[in-house]
């Protein structure tokens, strides 16, 4: 076969690929399965867990859990405040038993600041309809009419029955903390970012011998992926192109999409609400471990959930019983293209530990075989070729559940390894600066980037997409100085496309975002900066 014909045939699968998938959603964890669409504001959308590369900060991890998907940013009045009857939590496992062992449990509650902002109208206070009133500049603005406020508590082993112990401002010693306000706009905030700086908190950590950091609050949405391309039948070559017309072979093809902010629905458009803490890595890894860490989000809601006929501001609903799990989230997009329909809101309602009942999807997932009986007749057809398949053939797909279910050996396995759905860290692997990191994480031979943890910068619709028509059957440059390495788990043989640059064109790097903590941008304004500032 002519090499232009093997790059045909490469751009006619890589449209392919994508087009089964088109009716799932594609985002990280976005209105993911039918249940969580009852419940948006306990919504899993994006987790992160990576070694903190602030300047100065290296001995810590960043945890992020991120909410409530699709914020339009001038989504007024009332906004995107949390659900004060759910608990939203963090999970650590650091034995290998896919167990929590830590637990950084979130709680919400909203209050008047003095009943409302009132107005005299004709001799009479009335409370207005605004969350707000005038410039917001402070935690406990007098401008302000709502306070929305938090508690964080460790639970030491399991979650429902372990140790409680409050997590407290290192400051005052409080255990009450303050979520700033979205941000409708520059009117409003003169400067949000510096307003949402006052609510970064250092914390103490009950048995920490090191302060934390913890920040909750509205962000922009830093997860970039082609929505509205997809949706439409895939409208665009899923595979990387050539930046202009006669610039050569870069390694893309001609007819393929380029990275452009332009093809992304989401980064520049969307805010999200963010949990973020810093915990000191030493706080994380017990004594004797090999340093690495499980991770994983979740928002649980009580049994019984029933709308109040006298609602009031106070009380909108009754509510009561056991916390039960709505949502889960550690690696992305395991929910969208991995998890049968099914099986969706099972998944979400599931721990780490049952994941065995879901181990059929990764082994021997569907959608190559669904892009089989489509579309292997057609590409043989255009092609003059005889494909066999046009997806991997390994079963059981051995590099799939090293992704996802286990960790690489040498790389990010803890101690004990257990087949289970959770974001794996290695806590010794260096970290990489942000000028250096690369978008394509280990892949790229960037060992500190997804799937060893996540990043904000890390384009992780990419990596999966690679991965999951066979990249990693291939040798990766994660050997001393970069050298290419066989990981073992497959061979070239097996993935006939494996070597595809697949992208939904959608970019991002960590120059897309801050350097600094909770390190995800200031959330969008309601109003932008070019919008008219009336009535000043």
């Amino acid at each position: 076969m002519k090499p232009r014909t093997r790059k045909f045939v490469g751009l006619m699968l890589a449209t392919t690929v994508l087009v089964t998938d088109a009716a799932a959603s594609f985002a990280s964890s976005h209105r993911e399965a039918p249940g969580i669409t009852k419940s948006p504001k306990t919504d899993s959308t994006d987790f992160y867990m990576f070694r903190s590369y602030e300047p100065g900060r290296d001995q810590y991890v960043t945890l992020i859990a991120n909410y409530q998907p699709l914020q339009d940013p001038g989504g007024g009045p009332n906004y995107f405040t949390m659900d004060p009857d759910a608990v939203y939590e963090i999970h650590i496992d650091n034995v290998g038993d896919a167990k929590e062992h830590l637990t950084y449990q979130f709680k919400f509650s909203n209050t008047l600041q003095n009943g409302g902002l009132m107005l005299n109208i004709g001799g009479t206070n009335v409370a207005t309809a605004l969350r707000q009133s005038g410039p917001v500049t402070k935690t406990t603005d007098p401008n302000t009419a709502e306070v929305e406020s938090y508690t964080v508590t460790l639970i030491t082993g399991d979650r429902h029955t372990g140790t409680r112990a409050a997590i407290t401002n290192a400051a005052g010693g409080g255990t009450t903390f303050t979520k700033p306000l979205d941000n409708t706009g520059v009117k409003t905030f003169p400067d949000y970012n510096s307003y949402a700086k006052q609510f970064v908190y250092n914390v103490n950590i009950p048995g920490c011998g090191m302060p934390g950091r913890v920040f909750v609050g509205q962000r922009a949405e830093a997860f970039a992926v082609n929505l509205g391309g997809i949706f439409d039948m895939v409208n665009f070559v899923p595979i990387e192109g050539d930046s202009a017309p006669g610039a050569g072979d870069k390694g893309g093809f001609p007819l393929g999409i380029t990275q452009n902010r332009a093809n992304d629905e989401l980064v520049g458009k969307k805010n999200v609400t963010s949990i973020a803490m810093e915990v000191p890595i030493s706080c994380l890894t017990p004594q004797g471990s090999n340093g690495v860490i499980g991770g994983w989000q979740t928002a649980s809601l009580p049994q019984a959930r029933l709308v109040d006929p006298k609602a009031s501001y106070a009380a909108p609903t009754l509510s009561g019983g056991a916390y039960t799990q709505v949502s889960r989230l550690a690696m992305p997009l395991v929910n969208e293209l991995v998890i049968g329909l099914p099986d969706k809101d099972k998944f979400n309602a599931s721990d780490p530990k049952d994941d065995a009942q879901f181990g059929t999807y990764v082994t021997n997932p569907t959608y190559p075989e669904v892009l089989n009986q489509l579309f292997l007749a057609p590409v043989n057809q255009l092609a003059k070729a005889n494909f066999k398949t046009l997806a991997p053939t390994n079963f059981p797909r051995a590099d799939l559940v090293a992704t996802f279910l286990t960790g690489f050996k040498n790389l990010n396995q803890l101690g004990t390894v257990t087949a289970s759905e959770m974001m794996r860290l290695n806590t010794n692997v260096p970290v990489t600066p942000q000028a250096k990191q690369a978008n394509l994480g280990v892949a790229a031979g960037d060992l500190a980037g997804y799937p060893n943890g996540r990043r904000p910068g890390d384009d992780t619709v990419d990596i999966t997409l690679r991965v999951a028509m066979g990249a990693l059957c291939y040798p990766v440059p994660i050997g001393a100085n970069g050298a290419p390495t066989d990981l073992g788990l497959c061979k070239p043989g097996d993935a006939p496309t494996g070597q595809v640059p697949y992208t939904d064109g959608a970019p991002i790097s960590a120059n897309d975002v801050q350097g600094t903590f909770p390190y995800l941008n200031a959330p969008l304004p309601g109003t932008p900066l070019s919008a008219h500032r009336v009535g000043q």
